[in-house]
């Protein structure tokens, strides 16, 4: 940020002899040198990070191609580097900001592109930017706050797994030679043949082990890219008990502030909606919205179709409804918005606090049952022991 305030600085004073400077030409441009990188260009984050300097640089009164210019000549990431100056290329030849994003769908999705759009026809691309740097800033949030709530049980799970693995193919092994020795051909109690015989199929063929998982994750994977697999998981995110209503309530508040900024910054109201189902995530909330933009093409209202939906909650549709009616439905689906993020950051907090004591009971009832399989064969060795010494 030092680079950008240092570049605010000098810009008023430089303005002047900028100003009296030719764009160059396409072919000009065409001829910069530009370097090759492998990977992805950026992430979320970067585009984020690139919105909110290019917003403070156009809100500052620079030109839209010297703050490309400014941000590509500080920016690191080679590949996305070569992006802006295409982006700022685009512009030099005639084009518009919006025609230049175009070029890279990849980065610049289609909420992102029209946004831009409706801020350059509008004359606002400065309000736009800095509306669309903290859309973009609230969603990473939130979605940082449901990642990290699924974070923590996949970890406590591979913990688990992982430990139960060396008790199986290491620990296991050597108790059976001991319990062999000492009980000679005496069966063993049925928990610990159980263990043994799990430990020894472990032990011998791991690689089969490995090959059922590697096989079920494609499976899913494969599963879950069908059409009828998309439905499933989708619907489960949003109706699965515990972790349901805090996925229902991001995808709402998802939906809202998305057609909320959209209405705001100047898109058509049916194409706000189509975007926002495009941007969705979930097949589920998607169809619903394609209901609500049938009907509003036909000329209701948003309220009432989303009711009817059964998709999101009746204080949904009925906060949308009386936005609808005072003229300010941008203002309350930004504070529907607000609340369901709000709640989201609750019900993280909640699941937290209840799949960490969940987690633990788990781990203790497989360690639990391995010793407990270990033990039993002690007692008979020690009641053989006593006996034989009586």
């Amino acid at each position: 940020m030092a680079t950008l305030s240092s570049t605010l600085l000098s810009s008023s004073a430089t303005k002047g002899k900028s100003d009296k400077k030719e764009a160059p030409t396409a072919p000009a441009a065409a001829k910069k040198k530009r370097g090759f990188s492998f990977g992805r260009a950026t992430n979320l984050q970067g585009i984020t990070v690139f919105t909110r300097q290019l917003a403070t640089l156009v809100n500052a009164g620079m030109p839209i191609v010297r703050s490309l210019e400014t941000l590509s000549r500080q920016e690191k990431n080679l590949k996305f580097k070569v992006v802006l100056e295409s982006v700022a290329d685009a512009i030099n030849s005639g084009g518009n900001f919006s025609d230049g994003l175009m070029q890279h769908p990849k980065l610049f999705d289609r909420l992102y592109v029209n946004m831009i759009k409706a801020g350059e026809a509008g004359g606002v691309l400065g309000t736009v930017l800095d509306r669309l740097a903290k859309f973009m800033e609230k969603s990473q949030k939130i979605k940082g706050k449901v990642k990290s709530a699924m974070t923590y049980p996949v970890i406590i799970g591979c913990v688990a797994v992982g430990i139960v693995s060396i008790l199986m193919v290491f620990v296991i092994p050597k108790f059976k030679d001991v319990f062999a020795t000492m009980l000679g051909k005496e069966p063993l109690p049925a928990l610990t043949q159980i263990v043994i015989n799990v430990s020894e199929f472990m032990q011998h063929q791991i690689l089969i082990c490995i090959g059922i998982l590697v096989g079920l994750f494609f499976l899913f994977k494969m599963f879950i890219a069908t059409k009828l697999g998309t439905k499933i998981v989708h619907w489960l995110q949003i109706k699965a008990p515990g972790v349901g209503p805090l996925f229902l309530k991001a995808a709402i508040g998802r939906f809202t502030r998305t057609l909320g900024t959209l209405l705001a910054s100047g898109v058509p109201i049916l194409q706000a909606i189509n975007i926002t189902r495009d941007t969705s995530g979930n097949v589920h909330v998607a169809h619903a919205l394609e209901v609500v933009h049938d009907r509003v093409k036909e000329g209701d209202n948003v309220a009432k179709p989303l009711e009817s939906t059964k998709v999101f909650p009746s204080m949904v549709s009925s906060m949308i409804e009386v936005g609808e009616e005072t003229g300010a439905l941008p203002d309350m689906l930004s504070r529907i918005a607000d609340t369901y993020d709000e709640e989201v950051d609750n019900a993280v907090g909640a699941l937290t606090s209840i799949i960490e004591p969940f987690m633990i009971v788990i781990m203790a009832v497989m360690a639990g049952t391995i010793v407990i399989a270990l033990f039993l064969p002690i007692i008979k060795i020690m009641e053989k022991m006593s006996k034989g010494g009586g």
